[in-house]
């Protein structure tokens, strides 16, 4: 081999070979860029919680009315709705009725509390509400006011008041664009699949990401969400003129009827029933200020 007098090709002592650049880091930099200019990009100020939400500008309200209508029929198209005249539908639709004729003024006083103007955003609604055939103790409202509430749900409930509570809460998930949150909290997790990918990380290394992604932001954005609507929800059930006492109990029964077959909370999407009744409880002064207010059902009797 020929040498080199002048030491080429050679490493000289005391310096480290030099390295080429990781092109694993140069791509998880680049999608770590675009994540962050998403998530800054897309963040705004909710007036009802004064909270900072991320919400894909890109995402109109028409649209999101229209995903939850698309979404809405195919749920109908695939449950059996009870007729609408039976006593169940008539019982649902005027506790409806109420909630949905207090949501403005729940939406004004919140975003006022926060010293911030109202979207209006409930304005845009198209309302509409149905009873499911299921063992379901469920209910939810779609964005743009599309609500369903299952059979299952009413020896659970028990009463009126409660069941107020439980719609009072999906209406809050709806007012609250949570879904529309939900979507963008996606896009930011298929932004991290993608750079995963493209970065060479094996399966078992983009699992274990993901894992984590989910431990420790996506289940708890989720619980937030519901923490979010017990409150906004209690606000809306006492202004339209239901007992926010009743949701204690409710939860109460909720949790026997799961059988104590919960997840431990930080695996869930919801708070456990112990966390939640304790929420509830520290909000109850302030419903009952919102009752007093708001009910003028309550006021006639006070006079």
């Amino acid at each position: 081999m020929r040498q080199d007098p002048f030491g080429r090709g050679r490493q000289q002592p005391g310096r480290a070979p030099r390295r080429g650049f990781n092109l694993r880091w140069v791509i998880l930099l680049l999608f770590g860029l675009y994540g962050a200019y998403y998530y800054i990009s897309n963040r705004s100020v909710d007036p009802v919680t004064g909270e900072t939400v991320l919400i894909d500008r890109g995402l109109s309200v028409d649209d999101e009315k229209a995903l939850g209508l698309q979404a809405y029929q195919e749920i109908l198209g695939q449950e059996r709705a009870v007729a609408p005249d039976s006593p169940v539908a008539r019982d649902v639709r005027a506790i409806a009725d109420r909630l949905i004729a207090k949501v403005g003024v729940v939406e004004a006083e919140l975003a006022r509390e926060n010293g911030l103007a109202p979207t209006r955003f409930s304005e845009t609604f198209d309302w509409e509400v149905n009873v499911i055939e299921s063992d379901q103790a469920n209910a939810f409202c779609l964005p743009g006011g599309k609500m369903a509430v299952y059979t299952g749900l009413v020896p659970v409930a028990q009463t009126t008041d409660a069941m107020a509570v439980v719609m009072g809460h999906e209406i809050a998930h709806a007012l609250l664009r949570h879904g529309a949150q939900r979507m963008a909290q996606q896009r930011l997790t298929q932004i991290g699949q993608t750079a995963g990918a493209m970065s060479g990380m094996d399966p078992q290394q983009q699992q274990m990401v993901m894992a984590a992604m989910g431990y420790g932001y996506l289940l708890p954005y989720a619980r937030k969400h519901e923490t979010e609507a017990d409150a906004v929800g209690l606000m809306l059930a006492a202004a339209a003129c239901f007992d926010p006492r009743e949701a204690v109990p409710l939860w109460q029964r909720m949790g026997e009827a799961s059988g104590g077959q919960a997840p431990p909370e930080f695996s869930s999407t919801h708070p456990n029933p112990g966390t939640r009744i304790q929420t509830l409880e520290a909000l109850m002064p302030k419903a009952l200020e919102y009752r007093a207010k708001f009910c003028e059902d309550a006021q006639t009797a006070a006079r």
